[in-house]
């Protein structure tokens, strides 16, 4: 049974302090994963227009947003410039590929993804895309065979662009399986892999859940194993830096429980991709995040 691991990294401190540390506590547990980087600037600041949107404050207070990002983090792209992940964490990147961990897209500016996609219209979707893609192949020589929007936010541009641009898999959505992407009766060619599970800071403050017991948790969920496995989000700013022991207890007990932890490539090559189910794309929330996300919807039938 495999437990797919999935690596968003979003920030520029994320990528220099985060992904090195993980790379040595995956390699520790034989653990394998998928990383998605954000490869432009680190414009967390600009998150704050996002204070008027329902559950955002709430998210921030219990999470310790300011604990886990720093302060610098938090002025990116306002008070201070917003530094170019790709161009100065080149090495960082190109490193967590030689040490045979899979490496795939996951923005180019995350903060504006994550506020413009519902609204964007063909060509920003595509200049994003691709401005990304451009710069995943400046630093490793090879075009990207995989993509994970930010903030689990996307839209049909997206979508279609997805196929258009060669990619084997995508991990955009909130799910319980993998499937095929239908959008208004629209198939796209592009297996989808959605996160099955909640993340560490959808659940850290609500119903008694701390560091401390976030595992214990997270581990109760994966007791019954689905047939076609989970895939679990982790964020390197967070399973990265402070939460790292809690995130070392989960790899330990997914081992007990039998699970194989595997990259998401090795997740969808075990999978007959012809049999997956076809599935609507519904927008909607999932407790303990803010904003509308991108959610695998009721069986497309046709």
């Amino acid at each position: 049974m495999k437990l797919a691991l999935k690596v968003d990294v979003d920030t520029y401190r994320g990528t220099r302090k985060g992904v090195p540390r993980l790379v040595d506590l995956l390699k520790k547990h034989g653990a394998g994963a998928t990383f998605f980087f954000s490869l432009g600037p680190d414009h967390t600041g600009r998150a704050i227009k996002r204070a008027f949107r329902s559950g955002f404050i709430g998210k921030v207070s219990r999470t310790s947003v300011l604990s886990n990002y720093g302060l610098f983090t938090l002025l990116y792209g306002t008070l201070l410039p917003g530094p170019d992940i790709g161009r100065r964490c080149a090495n960082v990147i190109r490193s967590v590929r030689d040490a045979d961990f899979e490496v795939g897209i996951h923005a180019w500016d995350h903060v504006k993804w994550q506020d413009g996609i519902a609204r964007a219209g063909d060509r920003w979707t595509e200049r994003q895309m691709r401005l990304a893609r451009g710069r995943f192949e400046e630093i490793l020589g090879e075009p990207a065979r995989a993509h994970a929007a930010a903030g689990w936010q996307t839209n049909l541009h997206a979508l279609r662009l997805t196929q258009r641009l060669g990619f084997d898999y995508c991990s955009d959505t909130r799910g319980s399986c993998p499937f095929i992407p239908v959008w208004r009766a629209e198939i796209v060619a592009c297996p989808q892999l959605p996160t099955t599970l909640p993340t560490v800071d959808e659940l850290i403050g609500t119903n008694g859940l701390t560091a401390k017991n976030v595992a214990e948790h997270l581990l109760g969920l994966t007791r019954e194993r689905p047939a076609a496995g989970h895939v679990y989000t982790l964020h390197a700013e967070l399973e990265g830096g402070k939460l790292a022991g809690a995130f070392e207890a989960m790899l330990a007990g997914w081992k007990s429980q039998g699970y194989e932890l595997v990259s998401l490539r090795a997740l969808a090559e075990s999978l007959d991709l012809k049999s997956l189910p076809r599935n609507e794309i519904a927008l909607g929330s999932v407790p303990g995040r803010s904003g509308s996300l991108a959610l695998q919807g009721k069986e497309f039938l046709s």
